[in-house]
């Protein structure tokens, strides 16, 4: 049930940092990537209903206070980011914390996300002639790897949902079979969890660990969703709808954390309408 008073208008990407605000449990630790919706994400959920969930900085700045607002580009490497944190570390510290068990999840945007979790944020085309280079994962690789659960962001358009990597920059589940995250040296009962877009949730099936559309944006089909996917995932027994945005966590995003737009503001627009539905401006 919400809590809250459902928003009017908002845009999608602020609609998918509230949704993965919502996954953020009380009392757990996050390892996230970067500046922006991860980050954005676990700071919402302490505002509201996980005020003791911590987290560290994709760099390895832990449990810090942050001054608010929000720098546009300071949400890594700068002293009010780190305000008041437990220690400033690397990413080597982070990953330290994390091989020993003490990172619960880690959340990090994804370029690409294949059937079983699979992220590739390096390279697009043929890696041994001609393709194209991006930034690579940073700190994604360590967080994919160690933590007990991921939590991946991206877009819901078909380029982004591919039936095979043309790079793996950072592991699920491999191919999908039993023990081959183990087998390839990865801890045990660890692996991507959820995947959020701005139209959908989904899990992944605990026995094929492949992708499973779990709810929708109350302004989409649920063949709206498929139809924007390179693969057709699983589906649940039951295709849930997800709530709006509140009000209220949208006055926290846009006042103290993306407080000059540019993280959501250019995205595609949604209104609630006199009925009290939901439609793409």
């Amino acid at each position: 049930m919400q809590n809250g008073t459902p928003a009017t208008v908002f845009s999608e990407r602020e609609f998918q940092v509230c949704l993965l605000a919502a996954l953020v449990s009380e009392g757990r630790s996050y390892w996230v990537a970067g500046g922006g919706g991860p980050l954005y994400a676990v700071l919402l959920a302490q505002a509201f209903h996980a005020p003791h969930a911590t987290y560290i900085t994709e760099d390895g700045v832990i449990a810090p206070e942050p001054a608010l607002p929000f720098d546009p580009i300071g949400g890594m490497v700068s002293s009010r980011a780190g305000y008041r944190a437990l220690e400033w570390g690397t990413m080597n510290t982070a990953g330290d914390y994390a091989r020993l068990g003490h990172m619960d999840y880690g959340i990090i945007n994804t370029l690409q996300v294949d059937p079983y979790g699979n992220i590739n944020s390096t390279w697009l085309g043929d890696y041994a002639s001609e393709g194209r280079r991006f930034g690579g994962p940073g700190g994604a690789d360590s967080i994919a790897a160690l933590c007990w659960r991921t939590i991946l962001a991206t877009d819901q358009q078909e380029r982004k949902f591919v039936p095979q990597m043309d790079f793996i920059s950072s592991p699920g589940f491999l191919d999908g079979t039993p023990g081959a995250r183990e087998a390839a040296g990865l801890p045990t009962e660890t692996g991507p969890w959820r995947v959020a877009t701005p139209w959908a949730l989904f899990d992944y099936e605990e026995e094929s660990h492949h992708l499973r559309l779990m709810a929708t944006a109350p302004w989409v089909t649920t063949e709206q969703v498929l139809n924007e996917m390179g693969f057709r995932p699983r589906l649940a027994d039951t295709i849930d709808v997800l709530d709006p945005p509140t009000e209220e966590e949208l006055e926290v995003l846009r006042t103290q954390l993306d407080v000059d737009g540019r993280f959501s503001a250019s995205e595609k627009m949604v209104q609630r309408t006199e009925n009290g539905k939901y439609e793409l401006l």
